[in-house]
C-alpha cells in the first residue's frame, strides 16, 4: 500500500515564487496549490485542509504572522514552514511563538524545504533556521 500523496499549500504574493515552489513540490509528488495572498488561503481551508503550508511572511493585505495568529485561533492545525527573505532574529521568534513549526531564508534550498516538509507533516517540528548554504 503506498503513502499518502500529501497536499501542500503555497502561500506567497510572488508569482514566480509560486510556481517555482509548485513545480518542486510536484515534481517530488506532492500535491500543491498555490495562493496569491493569506486571506485566500485561510478562505480555501474551510473546503480543504493542507497538510503543510509553506507561508511567505511579507506579503499585503495579511501578513504571514497575521495568517499565523489567525491558524492558531481557529479550529484548524496546519504545520506551517515560514519562509522569508527578509530575516531578522525577533521575527523569527514571534512567528515560532505564533505556532510556525519551522522558519527558512530565501532563497530556499529545495532539497531542505521538501526535508522540512517531510518533518513537519510527521509531526517533528524544527525551530531552528535552516542556511541553505550549509549542509546538513
Amino acid at each position: 500500500m503506498s503513502a499518502p500523496v500529501r497536499f501542500v499549500a503555497i502561500v506567497d504574493d510572488e508569482e514566480p515564487v509560486r510556481k517555482a515552489l509548485c513545480r518542486l513540490l510536484r515534481a517530488s509528488g506532492l500535491n500543491a496549490e498555490a495562493f496569491s495572498s493569506g486571506q485566500t488561503f485561510l478562505d480555501s481551508i474551510v473546503a480543504r485542509q493542507p497538510d503543510c503550508a509553506i507561508l511567505d511572511l511579507h506579503m499585503p493585505g495579511l501578513s504571514g504572522l497575521q495568517v499565523l495568529q489567525q491558524l492558531q485561533s481557529s479550529r484548524f492545525s496546519v504545520p506551517t514552514i515560514v519562509i522569508t527573505g527578509h530575516d531578522e532574529p525577533q521575527t523569527r521568534e514571534r512567528c515560532l511563538s505564533a505556532g510556525a513549526s519551522a522558519y527558512l531564508r530565501k532563497p530556499l534550498d529545495g532539497e531542505v524545504l521538501l526535508e522540512t516538509i517531510n518533518r513537519v507533516v510527521n509531526g517533528r517540528s524544527t525551530h531552528r533556521q535552516d542556511d541553505p548554504g550549509q549542509p546538513r
